[in-house]
């Protein structure tokens, strides 16, 4: 956590213990034996794995623990016969290229304030663990493997605005954050059901939220403009030498977040 807060990341404990719980962490330590350097892998039975969590003590950096770090991870989801799959910021794209990344879809996040509304809108009803299987399937389409964990968790740590549309063939999801609530993903069957879903959860939210949003969906993009939101930052969804991406990247309206996908 203190490297996810000296670099300005958004992560809580439970982000951290998902990825021990299911995934593999990979840390470098300091002298006093706390970790300056870490990494993680998640794999998902797509024929991928995540790569998140890399992160370097501002003391250490420019030694070559990031890139000891990523070689590690690459290492592991290699050996697992996975391919490795990762969102890159702008600075991170100029490393990864030169490993064989290639680019698959561009995001940004987004950020701004939650309405706090308190007030569900019509044709919207709270998600229920029994609408799980259906959801599981349905981004499973999206992303391109079955997450049941993840979207359990994501259910179970933000029930208030894990949101359904009456007939449950959409969905939003949500997490705690420590610098902001983070909506996604928002599960839909177009653009304009996606964005109905992400004005009925901004309206429960209390207090500043994050969305990553695929650049390919405008409409949502309008819907975020005119709540005030603004870019904080661009990322770049990249796998190891593969062009095509997992999934459907048109039914994929916001992920999850760099760490998950």
């Amino acid at each position: 956590m203190a490297l996810s807060g000296e670099a300005g990341w958004n992560q809580l404990p439970d982000d951290w213990s998902f990825f021990i719980g299911h995934g593999k962490v990979f840390a470098l330590l300091g002298d006093g034996g706390q970790p300056v350097a870490t990494g993680a892998t998640l794999p998902y039975p797509g024929g991928f794995a995540w790569i998140g969590m890399v992160l370097v003590a501002a003391s250490h950096r420019r030694q070559g623990l990031g890139t000891r770090i990523l070689q590690a991870c690459m290492q592991e989801v290699r050996s697992k016969g996975l391919v490795p799959v990762l969102d890159a910021t702008p600075a991170g794209e100029t490393v990864y290229r030169p490993l064989g990344f290639e680019p698959h879809f561009d995001l940004s996040r987004w950020q701004g304030q939650g309405g706090n509304t308190g007030r569900m809108r019509p044709g919207m009803r709270l998600l229920r663990e029994s609408d799980v299987a259906a959801l599981v399937a349905s981004d499973a389409v999206a992303f391109g493997a079955e997450r049941p964990a993840l979207l359990t968790s994501l259910l179970r740590r933000a029930p208030r605005l894990a949101l359904a549309t009456d007939d449950g063939s959409g969905c939003v999801l949500a997490r705690p954050g420590r610098l902001a609530t983070q909506l996604g993903p928002v599960i839909a069957r177009t653009e304009t059901q996606a964005g109905e879903l992400l004005e009925a959860a901004l309206d429960l939210v209390e207090g500043p939220v994050f969305i990553d949003v695929i650049d390919a969906h405008p409409e949502l993009a309008r819907v975020l403009k005119d709540r005030g939101f603004s870019i904080q930052r661009p990322f770049l969804r990249m796998a190891q030498n593969r062009s095509t991406p997992f999934g459907d990247p048109r039914r994929l309206f916001a992920a999850v977040g760099p760490e998950f996908g």
